[in-house]
């Protein structure tokens, strides 16, 4: 028995071992056949990757139209800044940055939240001539950008001076053009070379940031699409535009004769505004003859409004993203031959990037998360409109126009020199540099710059001064001369003197007809303000209550 057992058991030893062998020789055949199998779809994979990643080789053009232009851009809103910052939001502007942080400081219980919540270079200070050379040298350097020559880190820097700016610039800065540039400065960051600030450097666009300007104009149409419908009625009967040349906040000479254009071809013109902002956009993911056509149209529709209207630089901003729909077989039509040749050579130089390919992916997974809110805000029922769902303005909704005025209300504020009002008062007009005033002077053409006291002052003519109480510190410095704020303005009725009083009277508005030699017809609506003087002790107290009586 033993004997046997142990017979046995050595040959179930030695079948088990040879049966072993054997398997073990099939299971590295078939590994070896995996491996073989699994190699090529590996290297499949990453040649579909590279022939992706290769197709920024041919938006050699489209970089270089895009950083121009929006250097361009970042120019102008500079340029406004340090034309503007000081008489608004300086030391002794009407509504300085300093109070606003101390207020922000205040209410978030620290100064470290409140960086979190409003973040801001001033936080370290804010003066006026750091408001001033802050200004200059973002002027300074977006000129660079327009001149041809950007990096990662010279835009990362324009990118965050003009956060800081925005982000104390409170009502002033309280535009939707405003988180669109931070948002397109972002991601340009990300468009060009860390180092090489070169118009053509070595390294090739990266087609993900192309597809990401492309997401962010197919947002910004879709958004003002869409809050159009959800809004006003006029805009699905097509009878916006009967209004809109009119009343928009600051109309350029020629919106007079698109106001009077027959009722059918405004109807028209509506029918085709939501073509454009509703169907256009999705063709920018297209296939390239597609995208060619809708970049046309979208690029088309925003120099009709630049021409129709005064929106600041909101037009030209809008077409950087739009730009990214052409390709260089597009833009070598229209684009010098020396700067065409300069980018074929580009391309035939350039190499692969995986660090910059890398770096393109972490921004788009980013970019796709934080367009989460975005995209649910945009097909919900209670949409909101320039909305940013970050601090730092990254990934943001946009609008425009979804409820249009039908009667234009302007504010007339008003000076007399006289101790006493009395019946014989002789009262001046204040003009403003953009907005209606004097029904003789011709609107003027004055964007992409934006003067902002004319925006504001056209809201506030939908209110009162309890809403917009700047008004009142407005009415203040009127009272003493003050050289700041009445830069802001077009003239000054008392040049010598200040006015001892200080009023403010609402007008309706209309166009004067073609061929009349006054552009506006105005009738007066009551008073918006009433006459107030330095002496006014219940003026003084209110003013002392809000930090402004001192100035």
């Amino acid at each position: 028995m033993q004997k046997g057992g142990k017979l046995y058991l050595f040959t179930l030893s030695v079948n088990a071992r040879g049966h072993a062998n054997g398997l073990s020789s099939r299971l590295c055949a078939l590994t070896s056949l995996k491996v073989l199998v699994a190699v090529p779809s590996v290297m499949n994979g990453e040649r579909v990757l590279e022939r992706f990643f290769a197709l920024g080789n041919s938006y050699w053009l489209t970089r270089f139209v895009i950083l121009r232009l929006l250097g361009f851009v970042y120019a102008v809103a500079f340029l406004v800044a340090a034309n503007q910052l000081i008489p608004l939001i300086g030391e002794h502007g009407l509504t300085p940055a300093r109070d606003f942080l101390n207020v922000v400081q205040t209410q978030l219980g620290s100064r470290s939240a409140g960086m979190l919540r409003v973040p801001t270079l001033f936080w370290f200070g804010v003066s006026d001539n750091a408001l001033l050379i802050f200004s200059w040298i973002g002027f300074a350097l977006s000129l660079v950008v327009l001149s041809g020559y950007a990096n990662a880190i010279l835009l990362a820097v324009l990118w965050a001076m003009y956060l800081s700016i925005v982000h104390i610039g409170q009502i002033w800065y309280g535009y939707g053009w405003e988180i669109q540039l931070l948002e397109t400065g972002f991601l340009s960051i990300f468009l060009c070379p860390l180092l090489d600030a070169r118009p053509f450097p070595k390294c090739r666009p990266p087609i993900l940031v192309i597809w990401l300007f492309r997401w962010l104009g197919f947002r910004i149409m879709i958004g003002a699409g869409l809050i159009k419908l959800r809004g006003d009625p006029c805009w699905r009967d097509l009878t916006c535009l009967y209004y809109h040349y009119e009343t928009q906040p600051i109309p350029s000479p020629i919106s007079r004769y698109l106001h009077f254009s027959p009722h059918w071809l405004l109807k028209l013109e509506t029918a085709w505004n939501h073509l454009i902002e509703l169907v256009v956009p999705w063709f920018s993911f297209g296939p390239r003859a597609a995208r060619h056509i809708a970049g046309v149209l979208l690029v088309t529709f925003q120099i009709f409004l630049i021409i129709s209207g005064n929106l600041s630089f909101l037009n030209y901003l809008t077409i950087v993203p739009f730009l990214a729909c052409f390709d260089d077989t597009f833009l070598r039509h229209f684009l010098p031959g020396a700067i065409v040749r300069r980018a074929e050579r580009a391309a035939q130089d350039s190499q692969p990037s995986r660090i910059n390919n890398a770096v393109a992916v972490a921004l788009s997974i980013m970019v796709v998360w934080l367009s989460i809110p975005t995209v649910l805000n945009l097909v919900s029922g209670r949409q909101l409109m320039n909305y940013s769902f970050d601090p730092v303005d990254l990934v943001n909704t946009y609008g425009a126009f979804g409820t249009v005025g039908r009667e234009r209300d302007e504010i007339i504020f008003e000076g007399a020199g006289d101790p006493l009002i009395t019946g014989d008062t002789k009262w001046q007009e204040y003009e403003f540099k953009a907005k209606p005033g004097d029904p003789n002077r011709r609107p003027p053409f004055v964007a992409p710059y934006q003067p902002r006291i004319d925006w504001q002052i056209w809201f506030a003519a939908m209110a009162s001064p309890a809403d917009y109480p700047w008004t009142l510190h407005f009415v203040w410095k009127l009272l003493h001369n003050d050289p700041g704020t009445l830069s802001l303005l077009a003239n000054n009725p008392f040049p010598d003197t200040p006015p001892h009083y200080i009023r403010a009277r609402l007008y309706r508005y209309r166009f004067a007809p073609i061929g009349e030699n006054a552009w506006w017809k105005r009738e007066p609506i009551g008073e918006w303000l009433p006459a107030i003087s330095t002496d006014d002790q219940q003026f003084r107290r209110l003013l002392e209550r809000m930090g402004w009586l001192d100035d």
